[in-house]
């Protein structure tokens, strides 16, 4: 079954309308600690949920893999969910959160959507036709000096307790840009980076659901996706996405 993208837009927006519901009354969301410092709403149940069934129903053929909820059904062909990658900042009220839907048919990823709610922005791609932004084409930045550039990085709570935990490689190259960036939502930053917002973006640790769609739209938008020392692929313990023109200069300090 071919999956129509204007469906999936559907889909995934009534996913936002749900979250922004919640999101609109964070006095009374329910929030618990799956880790210490990881936290997950009930939005993130609720957004989750409802992509799973709805997913599920409409295109059986395909298994499903979320966050909160795990794997189930032949995974050889599946969705990639992430109902909120920013949890954090949905629940201090700030604008940067996100669903992240992509689909992935024999370890590769075919389509992804990437949906702001807060800031009402829709990012999404399908593998060899572009990178759109609320239906206009977008591109990478042409930025091709580091000390011009704008980065963006992570610093994720699992992290924190790690021997490396990017703050050494964030000291080492923010000195050498010309501003730096904290979204708190990896899914958002690469598609800051498919949209010429951000130059570079990098993190460590993190996931497929993190990543997925994020990943094919700045692919698709002409980014550059690689480990720290500059293999080329979708490596969520490594992640490295640039606009191109400065990836050799990034990895110097890698």
């Amino acid at each position: 079954m071919s999956i129509s993208l204007v469906e999936l837009e559907s889909i995934v927006r009534a996913a936002g309308d749900i979250a922004l519901a919640h999101f609109k009354d964070l006095k009374n969301i329910g929030l618990t600690k799956k880790r210490p410092r990881d936290y997950v709403t009930a939005a993130d149940v609720a957004v989750e949920a409802y992509l799973k069934d709805t997913l599920t129903e409409k295109y059986p053929e395909y298994g499903f893999w979320g966050e909160e909820s795990g794997q189930s059904a032949d995974q050889t062909n599946r969705w990639i969910v992430d109902p909120i990658d920013g949890t954090h900042s949905f629940t201090k009220g700030q604008y940067f959160w996100s669903i992240s839907v992509a689909l992935e048919i024999n370890a590769e990823l075919v389509i992804g959507a990437v949906y702001a709610p807060a800031l009402n922005d829709y990012y999404c791609a399908e593998k060899g036709k572009g990178a759109f932004k609320n239906a206009e084409l977008i591109k990478v930045s042409t930025e091709d000096n580091l000390e011009n550039a704008m980065i963006a990085t992570g610093f994720a709570c699992l992290r924190s307790y790690l021997t490396e935990n990017n703050l050494e490689r964030f000291s080492r190259i923010a000195q050498h840009t010309a501003g730096q960036r904290r979204f708190g939502s990896a899914a958002m930053d690469l598609c800051l980076v498919a949209d010429g917002q951000v130059d570079a973006f990098w993190e460590q640790e993190l996931n497929l659901y993190d990543v997925a769609a994020g990943a094919l739209i700045a692919r698709e938008a002409g980014a550059t996706l690689t480990d720290f020392s500059g293999k080329p692929g979708i490596f969520p313990k490594q992640i490295l996405t640039t606009n191109g023109l400065i990836l050799e200069q990034l990895l110097a300090y890698m």
